[in-house]
């Protein structure tokens, strides 16, 4: 590993530590090195508030080291107005000699303007260090401007025998009563649902899920942000008591107004989403929504729970081809995860 990647890798480190906040903006880390010791660190604050960049360089105690220092950032600095000045303003302003960039920006705004503007400014800059880490670190940013889409889990869980749920007679007698979801998966891989809640901006179900099980849809079970709840209802079905009206989060609920729903869903879907400035969202169910992706090829990553439970009978779970990239044991379930590389 080089001296660059050694600073490229601890600025993907701290990036981490905005990915949920920070969209529908890249989650970035900066890192600031003077004679070998690192003097200044940030990462992309709150969606709204301050970059990485800026972040790092507040944090320098003595500014007048910038003037020798490098600066090392996993995305190339923005460079155009927005909620927030350009980053390469501030760069150019205090002076920094070296600037050390992860990968170029593929929003049309930036897209190498910053990268143009520093060299012509005099500034020493390479580009491309650790690229592919960076851009698989901020993949929901470059889906949603390369793809202009959302970036898209689909989440399941399944019985040992491959079903998604019991068959419907025995739903009624289980669950149908209290109006509660049939648990497949057990508490711990329900609690890790709930944090990769907290680190998307939407979560998408269909109507008879919304009836049948009457979820929150939140992350009770974790510490983070509610995401935004979105429902397919073709011909308003759901009761207005239902849960996911209970205003911890906005809820937009799709009807015949606003998708056909007997063609293409989920392009349909995946734009009306693009359009409302939402980067990720998780398909949760039920089949018919799930496979209406897979169908269509909409789809990056799929995480499915399959539990040890057998069912012998009821809706079967989603078909799904495509390469299984890691398997683990939460206790008695197994997460299975598909990515979709098209």
């Amino acid at each position: 590993m080089t001296i660059h990647e050694k600073y490229m890798q601890r600025c993907l480190q701290i990036a981490k530590n905005g990915v949920a906040a920070a969209l529908p903006n890249p989650s970035v880390g900066a890192v600031i090195v003077h004679q070998g010791k690192i003097i200044g660190e940030g990462f992309t604050s709150t969606y709204g508030g301050p970059h990485a960049e800026v972040n790092a360089i507040n944090a320098v105690k003595d500014k007048s080291l910038l003037k020798e220092a490098t600066l090392y950032v996993s995305l190339e600095p923005c460079s155009h107005f927005g909620k927030t000045p350009p980053c390469c303003d501030l760069i150019l302003k205090n002076d920094i000699s070296t600037i050390i960039i992860g990968c170029q920006d593929p929003n049309v705004l930036v897209a190498g303007k910053s990268i143009q503007k520093l060299k012509e400014a005099g500034k020493v800059v390479f580009a491309g260090v650790l690229e592919k880490e960076c851009q698989e670190a901020n993949r929901r940013f470059f889906t949603f401007h390369t793809k202009k889409r959302p970036y898209i889990i689909l989440k399941w869980a399944e019985s040992l025998d491959g079903f998604i749920a019991p068959s419907n007679e025995v739903r009624l007698q289980i669950s149908q009563a209290k109006r509660q979801p049939f648990w497949i998966s057990n508490k711990y891989s329900r609690q890790l649902t709930h944090k990769w809640r907290s680190e998307e901006k939407a979560i998408l179900i269909g109507t008879q899920t919304a009836i049948d099980d009457n979820p929150k849809l939140d992350v009770r079970d974790w510490k983070g942000k509610n995401p935004v709840k979105i429902v397919l209802d073709q011909n308003n079905r759901i009761p207005k008591e239902n849960d996911i009206f209970d205003n911890r989060s906005n809820v937009i609920v799709l009807t015949a107004a606003d998708l056909d729903f007997t063609n293409k869903m989920a392009a349909q879907i995946a734009h009306i989403i693009y359009e409302k400035n939402i980067a990720s969202v998780i398909i949760e169910g039920g089949r018919q929504t799930l496979q209406s992706f897979i169908d269509e090829n909409l789809w990056d990553e799929a995480r499915v729970f399959r539990g040890s439970s057998v069912l012998n009978d009821g809706i079967k779970a989603p078909k799904i081809k495509a390469k299984l990239m890691a398997a683990k044991a939460i206790i008695n379930d197994e997460l299975l995860i598909f990515t979709n590389h098209d």
